[in-house]
C-alpha cells in the first residue's frame, strides 16, 4: 500500500512539472501602422494601447443638463447596450467553464441491487418434459456506494491556452460593450444636436416670414398708394411676389418639424423608450465646440475600445494556436475510485468491505490524414486575419481623427467667413429695405437682398451644426472625454485587466 502511494505521489509530482509548460508561441504584440507626424496637429506622441484610461463625462463639455440627462439613459437602458453587455458575462462564464477544466471531476454513486435466485428444476425420473420444482427462490441485496474521481491533466497546457483564449476574447467582448457605450451615447448627442439645429432653423424661418410679412404689407400699401394716384412703383407682379416669398417661408418652416420628429423618435430610441413617451421641448442650437489641447489626441487615442478589442482579438487568436498544437501531443488522465459494498446492509463501513482502485490513462492519435496540421495552418491564418484587422483598425482610427480635426478646422475658417457674410447681407437688406421705402429702389432689389440673407444664416446654421456633428465624431474617435487628471495620472477604475475573472 505504501509503494502504491509514493507512486502516485512521483507520478503527480511529475505531471506537475510537465504541466508548467505550454506548447504554442507566446503573445507579442505586432507592430501597428502609427504616424510619426500628423497634419492637423503637430507634437503628437506615438499612440500607444492603453484602454484603461478614464473616459469621463464628456458630455459636460456642452453644459447642458438635457443633453446630459439623456445620455446617461443610454447606459440604463439602451437596448445595443444591453445586448452587449450580455455577451459580456456569457463570455466571462466561458472563462469560468474552461477554467474547471483544470481541476478533477468528482462523481458520486450509490448503487443498490436486488438479486433473486429462482428455484432449481429437475426432470422426472421418467424421461418426460415435465420438471420438478423444488426448493424456493434466493433474494441477495447488495449496497455499493461509491466515490470517483478522474482527471484529465494538463501536460501541454492545451487547457491553459484555451483559457488564455477564452479570457482575451472576454476582454475583447468587454471593449465591444465599451464600444457600444461609446457610439450609442455619441449617436445621441449627435441626433440632439440635429434636433436643436432643426429649432433654430425653424426659428430663423419664422422670424423671416415675420420680416417678410412686414415687407408685404409695404409693398400693399405702395401699390395701393400708386394705384390710387397713378404714380406707384410697386405693381400687382410685386405684391404676388411678396405674398409667395411668405407663403413658401412658412412652408419651408412647417416642413422642419419632419426632421425634427425623426430626430425626436430616434432619440426616443437610443435611450431605450417607445417614441410617443418621449418628448423634448424647443431649444436653439448653443453648444459650443470643445478646444482640442495639442497633446490630448494621440494620448487619448489609446483608449478607443474599438482598437483594445481588436488587439485581444489578435490576443485569442494567438492562444488558439497552442489549443491546436496540443493535439499533437498525448492525452494523459488519471482516475481514482473508492467505495465500499456489502450485503445485507448492515456492516457496509467495515474495513473489510472498502474498495479501491487506482489508474492512469495516455492517448495519442497516430494517424489522421493531416487533420491536426490542417487546423494549426487554420488557426494561424485566422491569427495572420486579426492581425490584419487590429492594423486596419488603427489605421482607421487614425483617419477619423485626421477627418474629425480637419473639418473642425475647415468649418471654423468657413464659419468665420459666413458670419462676416451673414453681417454684410443683414447690412444690405437695411440699405435696400430703406431705399425701397423713399422710392428710389424697386421690389426686386429688396426681394434679392432678402433671399441672399437667408440663404447666408441657412448655411451659417448648417455649418455650426456640422462642426457639433465633428466635434462629437472626434470625441468618439478618441475613445471618449478628457481632462488633465485623465492624461497626467490615468487612473484605471473600469480597467479590463482588473477583472479577476479575466487574468491569466
Amino acid at each position: 500500500m505504501i509503494l502504491r502511494t509514493q507512486a502516485l505521489v512521483y507520478l503527480l509530482v511529475l505531471t506537475c512539472s510537465l504541466a508548467a509548460c505550454a506548447v504554442g508561441p507566446d503573445y507579442v504584440p505586432p507592430a501597428a501602422p502609427t504616424p510619426t507626424t500628423y497634419k492637423e496637429l503637430k507634437n503628437w506622441k506615438v499612440a500607444t494601447p492603453s484602454d484603461g484610461i478614464g473616459r469621463g463625462e464628456w458630455w459636460s463639455f456642452y453644459r447642458d443638463p438635457k443633453l446630459a440627462f439623456l445620455i446617461k439613459q443610454v447606459e440604463i437602458s439602451n437596448q445595443t447596450v444591453a445586448a452587449a453587455a450580455a455577451s459580456y458575462e456569457q463570455a466571462r462564464a466561458v472563462i469560468r467553464q474552461a477554467q474547471a477544466a483544470l481541476l478533477p471531476t468528482l462523481t458520486g454513486s450509490y448503487t443498490f441491487t436486488r438479486t433473486m435466485t429462482g428455484p432449481k428444476s429437475l426432470s422426472n425420473q421418467t424421461g418426460s418434459t415435465a420438471a420438478i420444482v423444488t426448493g424456493t427462490p434466493i433474494y441477495t441485496t447488495t449496497y455499493n456506494p461509491q466515490l470517483s474521481a478522474s482527471w484529465d491533466i494538463d501536460v501541454w497546457g492545451k487547457v491553459r491556452r484555451q483559457i488564455e483564449s477564452n479570457a482575451a476574447a472576454a476582454q475583447a467582448t468587454a471593449a465591444d460593450l465599451d464600444n457600444a457605450r461609446l457610439s450609442q451615447q455619441a449617436l445621441l448627442a449627435t441626433a440632439y444636436f440635429n434636433l436643436l439645429a432643426a429649432d433654430s432653423l425653424r426659428d430663423l424661418l419664422e422670424r423671416t416670414v415675420k420680416e417678410y410679412d412686414k415687407t408685404l404689407t409695404i409693398t400693399r400699401n405702395q401699390y395701393n398708394a400708386g394705384y390710387a394716384s397713378g404714380t406707384g412703383c410697386c405693381t400687382i407682379a410685386d405684391v404676388a411676389l411678396a405674398e409667395a416669398l411668405v407663403l413658401n417661408t412658412e412652408a419651408q418652416a412647417i416642413n422642419v418639424g419632419v426632421q425634427r420628429a425623426q430626430y425626436e423618435h430616434a432619440i426616443a430610441m437610443l435611450v431605450g423608450r417607445p417614441p410617443g413617451e418621449l418628448t423634448i421641448g424647443r431649444h436653439l442650437l448653443t453648444g459650443t465646440i470643445p478646444k482640442i489641447p495639442v497633446v490630448v489626441p494621440s494620448t487619448l487615442l489609446e483608449r478607443r475600445p474599438d482598437i483594445a478589442a481588436a488587439e485581444r482579438a489578435m490576443k485569442a487568436q494567438n492562444a488558439a494556436i497552442g489549443v491546436a498544437v496540443a493535439a499533437y501531443y498525448p492525452t494523459i488522465s488519471l482516475s481514482a475510485a473508492g467505495g465500499f459494498t456489502q450485503s445485507p446492509l448492515n456492516g457496509l463501513l467495515h474495513s473489510a468491505n472498502h474498495i479501491w482502485s487506482l489508474g492512469a490513462n495516455g492517448t495519442e492519435t497516430l494517424f489522421d490524414f493531416g487533420e491536426r496540421h490542417a487546423e494549426v495552418q487554420a488557426v494561424r491564418a485566422a491569427y495572420e486575419a486579426a492581425v490584419a484587422s487590429y492594423r486596419n483598425t488603427v489605421l482607421t482610427a487614425f483617419e477619423g481623427v485626421e477627418n474629425d480635426l480637419s473639418g473642425l478646422r475647415i468649418l471654423g475658417e468657413q464659419s468665420k467667413a459666413l458670419d462676416t457674410a451673414v453681417r454684410d447681407a443683414i447690412r444690405g437688406t437695411d440699405i435696400a429695405m430703406a431705399e425701397f421705402k423713399a422710392g428710389t429702389a424697386d421690389y426686386t432689389t429688396v426681394a434679392q437682398a432678402q433671399a441672399v440673407q437667408l440663404s447666408d444664416q441657412q448655411t451659417a446654421l448648417a455649418v455650426e451644426q456640422s462642426r457639433l456633428a465633428d466635434a462629437v465624431s472626434l470625441i468618439g474617435d478618441l475613445g471618449g472625454g478628457w481632462s488633465a487628471a485623465d492624461l497626467h495620472s490615468p487612473s484605471h477604475p473600469k480597467s479590463l485587466r482588473a477583472d479577476p475573472s479575466l487574468s491569466r
